[in-house]
């Protein structure tokens, strides 16, 4: 009986997987348009009249890793800017609170003068200022609705407001029902058109505890932020998004204004809408509202680039937490020409219960509670990471995991691999694809990305079809000459105890 149902059940799986397989590349050049705005903003729209609804996806090209020198965590920090209103939303009295801000920033900018003075600074000085900082700011909040455009957002239906920063780009996101299309149109340009950097130090803190929580209170966060600083020394990815402590400190409301001048502008975004609308109604509103962006110049790429690694990095991190074993190698961006063998290598190493990572550590020698990989840490616009990620169990060390690591990665250089992990791999790769097509969100998400990385939204299919074109001598070329030590990078989490708060060993290893 069990058998039968098994039976039942795969099957209805390759039914289901050949009907969404048959929505190929061809059937969705019939549904999907592109514009591109007077001013070079890109709108890629996807028809989908299944429910009265859609999705957006809205991608600035610009992350952590523009973030200006000594201003780390700046992209992050405008992100939440994003959501505290314009001239008409969030506030009583716009020119009252336009005048109360002024006067806000000016005596944000004399205090800080006088605290960043090395010789000289006066203590009764600082003192008044920061008083007369504090009345300002108590000023110009009496004029703040707070939290009127996500309320607004939400009174109309909208759902899953949300935003997201990252190394390579800043993205905004939310559904919202067909019939409030215009609106939606409307809202949106708004908050690029006409941004108001309310309530800017009251949300410094915000972010502030926010890097609290996820790295300075975390083992794992403290790791990944010196693991990155370690691997990179030149390139801006040797930051995390969310930005050093005394950057965040000192973030002000006119660099984050200067920093939405350059980075947000009309030629450097890419907008994808996707649900029960009409391509013509999309464009005509597109036209109507984000029009009125101005036209400015996309800002100029980075040019510094990450020196090639010459020898091993090691980082150890003494914690009164479980130890955590992490190892990472230089690899090319996202336009490399073995980028499709990355990810293909990833997958048979690391992605589910079958990979051999998860076969080999956690079910057959039972030394890992997890073990993971990752193909493009921090991003994957400039040259990233391919690495992996394991916790022991209890009895266990990181040095037996980077071993059993070693010994996976040894038989990706040495031996082919078999034609059932072939198939697997492919096979996994396409319904990943499907998946991923499966829900507004998800596929708005992916006409956005790949519209703004290669300038062209099929490179979705295009993508899968490199991964599917992988030989077995493919594989073993690109881990060769990727997976050497000199080029690897290795974060520890060493157990500490009050004992012994350094976590060093001592003889026979012991702590």
């Amino acid at each position: 009986m069990r058998r039968a149902v098994r039976f039942c059940l795969s099957l209805l799986v390759v039914l289901a997987s050949a009907a969404a397989l048959a929505q190929d590349l061809a059937s969705f050049e019939k549904k999907i348009s592109v514009k591109k705005l007077a001013n070079g903003l890109t709108f890629v729209v996807c028809e989908r009249h299944e429910a009265p609804v859609f999705s957006f996806y809205t991608i600035v090209d610009a992350g952590s890793a523009q973030d200006p020198k000594g201003e780390t965590g700046m992209a992050h920090m405008f992100e939440h800017m994003a959501f505290k209103g314009t001239t008409s939303i969030g506030t009583s009295n716009y020119e009252a609170e336009k005048v109360a801000l002024q006067k806000e920033e000016e005596t944000y900018q004399a205090l800080q003068r006088e605290r960043l003075k090395r010789v000289g600074r006066d203590p009764k000085k600082i003192e008044e200022l920061e008083k007369a900082f504090h009345e300002a700011e108590e000023e110009a909040d009496k004029y703040v609705k707070k939290n009127e455009f996500s309320e607004i957002v939400e009174g109309q239906g909208g759902q899953n407001l949300n935003a997201t920063t990252e190394e390579d780009q800043t993205s905004y996101f939310y559904a919202m029902p067909a019939n409030r299309l215009e609106r939606w149109a409307y809202l949106e340009s708004e908050r690029f058109l006409h941004p108001v950097l309310r309530e800017f130090y009251q949300e410094r803190d915000v972010v502030y505890e926010e890097r609290r929580m996820r790295t300075d209170s975390s083992p794992f966060g403290r790791m990944l932020e010196q693991f990155q600083a370690t691997a990179y020394q030149a390139h801006p990815y040797h930051n995390q998004s969310i930005g050093w402590p005394s950057d965040i400190e000192n973030l002000n409301m006119t660099d984050a204004q200067k920093f939405f001048d350059t980075y947000y502008v009309a030629a450097n975004m890419t907008i994808a809408v996707v649900g029960d609308v009409k391509s013509d109604e999309v464009f005509a509103l597109a036209e109507k509202y984000f029009g009125r962006l101005p036209a400015k110049p996309k800002p100029e790429d980075l040019i510094t680039n990450e020196p090639k690694q010459v020898d091993e990095r090691n980082v150890s991190i003494p914690e009164r937490s479980q130890p955590i074993y992490l190892e990472g190698y230089h690899r090319g961006d996202y336009l490399d020409k073995d980028d499709a063998v990355y990810d293909f290598i990833s997958d048979l190493l690391s992605d589910g219960r079958t990979s051999r990572l998860y076969r080999s550590l956690v079910r057959d020698k039972k030394i890992a509670a997890t073990a993971v990989g990752f193909t493009d840490y921090p991003g994957i616009k400039y040259p990233s990471l391919f690495g992996f990620y394991a916790i022991p169990i209890a009895g266990h060390t990181p040095a037996e995991l980077q071993s059993a690591i070693k010994e996976e990665i040894e038989r990706v250089k040495t031996q082919d691999v078999s034609d059932a992990e072939m198939e697997m791999v492919k096979t996994r790769a396409k319904a990943n694809l499907i998946r991923g097509l499966g829900d507004n969100e998800g596929l708005a998400a992916q006409l956005a990305i790949n519209q703004s990385r290669y300038g062209d939204w099929r490179e979705l299919f295009y993508n899968i079809d490199r991964r599917l074109k992988v030989s077995k001598e493919d594989i073993r070329r690109v881990a060769n000459a990727t997976f050497t030590p000199i080029n690897r990078t290795v974060a520890i989490v060493q157990t500490a105890s009050p004992t012994n708060p350094t976590g060093e060993k001592g003889p026979g290893g012991e702590q």
